[in-house]
């Protein structure tokens, strides 16, 4: 790509980036109440979502061979016990992660 090429996409990417930002502000501003189908999918698409990442991350995952998916369940225990008792999401991700690589990294 040419400088100008690699302008124009970093510019687009931008703009789309900003306007999926801004737009529910413009469409939802005001005295008008938000619809009930956007807040319903307001509620349900976040833990969809992660529920979505978590089939995606453990698709590959064989129980059958070594090491018969004990890092990812030890990462995975890690995560709910942090969650449960200090309820903080990105501590929780944060920390299975690093347990998880760590794991794959030093001990499987």
């Amino acid at each position: 790509m040419t400088f100008a090429q690699q302008m124009i996409t970093i510019a687009l990417c931008a703009a789309a980036t900003a306007a999926t930002r801004f737009l529910p502000f413009v469409l939802f501003s005001g005295n008008r109440q938000t619809p009930k189908y956007i807040r319903f999918l307001g509620d349900a698409l976040a833990p969809a979502i992660f529920a979505m990442l978590v089939v995606y991350c453990l698709k590959n995952v064989s129980i059958l061979s070594a090491p018969f998916g004990l890092p990812e369940a030890i990462a995975i225990l890690v995560i709910v016990v942090l969650h449960l008792w200090k309820k903080h999401t990105l501590l929780s991700i944060g920390a299975g992660t690093v347990c998880y690589m760590l794991l794959v990294q030093l001990v499987f």
